[in-house]
Formats: C-alpha cells, structure tokens, sequence
C-alpha cells in the first residue's frame, strides 16, 4: 500500500470527524456559530425593500455611496442584537434600493419600527404656535438643520453626580457652529429632541425635551434616557450615520422611512419548506443509493460512502462560513449532490471499459480515473461559469433566490470534485491494494477479454 494513499486516508477520516463534530447537533455553537444560517423563507422573518433619495448626489458618487449606506445599516442592525441580517443593494435602471432580511423578526411593524431606528436624531425648537420644528442655523450661507449627522462617532454614556445616565456626544465642525447658533437663541427655551417623526422619551415616558442652560458649541449631553435607552442609542449613533433619505417614491414625491415593499415569512411556512425539502432529497438519495449499489455493486458503495463525506463537510461548510441556507439554497445542494454522483459515474464507467478490455484491476482503476478526469473537469468547468453569471446576473437584478442557488450550486460541485478524484479514488486503492475483493464481477464487469493484442 502505498504511503501517499495512507496519508490521504488519515487527512480524509480526520476531515471528517471534523466535520461531523461541527454539523452534529445542527444547532450546536461551533467555532462562534450558532447552529445553520437561514433564510427567510426557511426560518420566517420580515422582508423590506427602501428605495435611497439620490437625487441630490452625482452619479459618479451613487454606488460608493450606497455601499457605505449598506455597511451603516448592517452595523445598526447588529448592534439591535438581531441574528444573522441579511442587507443587499439593489441596483436596477439607475435606482438603488436597499433590501433588508431580518429572521426571526416575523411581525412586520415591529420590523418597519427597528429600520425605523435608522434615521438620525434631529433636534426642534416651539415656534410661536407651539408646535415643534426643525431647529435650524445657517453656515456658509446654507440654512441647515441640526441632527445627529454632525455628532462625532465617538458617543458615549456617563453617569451625573447623582449615579443617572447621561448620554454624551460632541460635534464636529459644522454641528460646533449649527449648536452654538442654536444654542444661544434658545438660551431659556427647551430644545426637544426627535427620532425620526417621534419625540425621544425617557424611560417613564416623558417627551425629552431639556431647557438650554447655556451656550453648547464642541460638546453636549442628553439627560433623562434610561441607562438602557442611552446604550442602545449609543451603539446605533456609534454605527456610523447614514447620508440619503430611505423610503419610496410616489408620484414623484419621496416618502421617508415608508418602504416600497414588505412581507411577512411566518415559521411554520418555513418549516413545512424544510419538510418538503428533506422528503424530496430523501428519496432522491434513497434512489441514488440503490441504483449505484444495484448497478456498480463495490464501487457503488465506495460512492455511497463518498457522497456521506461529501454530504456531513458540505453542511459543515455552510454552518462554519457560514453561507445562508434557502429553499432556492436547498434545491441547489440537491442538483451539486447529483452532480457528485454523475462524476462518479464516468470514473466506473471507464474503470468498466478498461475491466472488460483485459487490463487488471488495479491498471483498470487508475486508469479510469484518468480517462475520467478530462470530462469531469470540463463539465465542472463549465458548471462554475453558469454559478458565476446566475450568481452575477441575480445580484443585478435583485433575484437573491438565484444567487443563493448559484452560490451553494458553486460549493458543492467544487467539493464534489474533491470527493470523486480524492475520497473515491483513495478507498478504492486502499480495497485493491489490499486485494481483498478481485473478482471482476464485484465491480460490475460480467465479462472479461482475456487475450489482448499488444501489436
């Protein structure tokens, strides 16, 4: 037996076992990962599409922009403590949505109430009817409304001589001169704080709406927010600052903070996707195992065996990465499954051919392996580039289910690869080698030349 096969063999069994302890019990955390990652449609959750405001942003700017949207979005949504997000641009005809996934988050308004988190604080003073608009100043002759979009990301909470939260924050440049205007025409006045259309409350539930004691221009704080509301408030101002307006078009009129589209996935409709998923990939495999048995006899159960490695490291992959598991996602791990097999079928096809044209086994196994590898390849090959423009094409189009088929269709033929050159091959050299079982009838020849012409 060869040394290079024995040290294969070893590499393979502790792949394995690596993989088999990450992926058993599937909800077990591993490596910092929580179980599989999935999708909407597989786990339940909210589903929002915002259109950005750009009309006031060149468009040589638009898609660095948009990415940086997309980055601040992410971290507010993380900072919420929601699993696993999902946020995705959009791009179609010149407009730019953002697509957010939250799991778990299966009812709607309260999903509609967290992106509502997204936009700044915005600071309003009474006018003479009472009523409570924008507090605004002008610098570089440009009247300008003052908001969190000039705090410096370095928020932070504190405490007051008497032990309460105080949340404390500093400006840069152009909010120094926004709050110093402001500041110093209210001296006296309350100053009410906003986030979005509503008042910040405190904990008790009174409007935050302090009396300004004295000229604010580097820094300032907010009192009266529980120690809670401070941190949360903290960490989302602290995530960056997001530069357009999110919400839809209408007529030509933009609607801020309403979005385009919205769904609801519940549970229970991913569950019984789950369900179907598994019923249809058990009896494919079921079938799949019983034709290679009944038809390739000993190398059909060396494939068997391949394809249970290939299954337990696939779905290791996916929990580790990990990549985000979807109906589309599923139906992908089927075809790539079915592909793995077809590879091995050309392998003992060859190694057939080679059986019935007088060669021995173990000539007849490496070189069906060989004549083999040319179509492997470039059916694999060619596989690859349609995972590539799916995968491209949907992300254009905002056709994630295509991408998510696309991305785990291009995983599992690259293991597939792995585990029909590799696995198979090693345990089929280590039953010839070893010559325990000869008779070519094992390996589904019946009938062997056995004279060749060498002339």
């Amino acid at each position: 037996m060869r040394r290079r096969t024995v040290y294969l063999l070893i590499f393979i069994l502790v792949l394995f076992g690596f993989a088999l302890w990450s992926v058993v019990p599937l909800d077990r955390n591993v490596l910092g990962r929580e179980g599989l990652r999935l999708g909407l449609d597989l786990a339940g959750g909210s589903y929002l599409v915002y259109q950005g405001n750009l009309s006031d942003v060149e468009p040589g700017n638009r898609d660095e922009l948009m990415d940086g949207v997309k980055g601040v979005i992410e971290r507010r949504i993380n900072a919420l403590g929601i699993t696993e997000p999902i946020v995705e641009i959009q791009k179609r005809e010149g407009e730019y949505n953002i697509v957010i996934q939250l799991p778990g988050i299966a009812d709607i308004e309260k999903a509609k109430e967290m992106v509502g988190l997204f936009t700044i604080l915005e600071f309003r003073e009474q006018d003479a009817a009472g009523n409570w608009t924008p507090a605004t100043g002008t610098v570089n002759n440009e009247t300008l409304t003052l908001t969190s979009r000039y705090f410096k990301e370095n928020t932070d909470v504190a405490v007051d001589q008497y032990g309460k939260p105080l949340l404390v924050f500093e400006w840069d440049e152009t909010g120094a001169q926004l709050s110093k205007q402001i500041t110093t025409r209210l001296l006296g006045k309350q100053l009410a704080i906003y986030l979005g259309d509503e008042p910040l409350q405190g904990e008790d539930g009174h409007v935050i709406a302090p009396v300004v004691q004295a000229v604010i221009e580097d820094k300032g704080q907010i009192e009266g927010l529980s120690l809670a509301d401070a941190t949360e408030l903290k960490d989302l101002l602290n995530a960056g600052r997001i530069d357009i307006p999110l919400g839809r078009w209408v007529n030509g009129e933009f609607e801020s903070s309403i979005p385009l589209y919205e769904r609801t996935v519940t549970a229970t409709l991913g569950q019984d996707s789950i369900q179907k998923s598994i019923m249809a990939a058990g009896i494919g495999i079921v079938l799949l195992l019983i034709f290679m048995l009944v038809y390739y006899r000993l190398p059909g159960l060396v494939a068997c065996l391949s394809l249970g490695i290939y299954g337990v490291v696939l779905l290791a992959i996916f929990k580790l990465v990990p990549v985000t598991l979807t109906l589309s996602g599923l139906a992908g791990f089927i075809v790539s499954l079915g592909m793995a097999v077809d590879a091995n079928v050309l392998i003992f096809e060859r190694t057939k051919e080679e059986l019935r044209g007088g060669r021995s086994l173990g000539a007849a196994v490496e070189a069906g392996f060989s004549r083999a590898w040319t179509a492997i390849r470039d059916s694999n090959i060619t596989t690859f580039i349609a995972c590539i423009v799916l995968f491209w094409l949907g992300g254009t189009m905002g056709a994630f289910m295509v991408r998510g088929f696309a991305l785990i269709l291009f995983i599992g033929v690259a293991l597939s690869m792995f585990t029909a050159i590799t696995v198979t091959r090693t345990f089929l050299r280590l039953i010839v080698g070893s010559q325990v079982v000869t008779n070519p009838a094992a390996y589904g020849v019946t009938s062997v030349q056995t004279v060749r012409n060498t002339k």
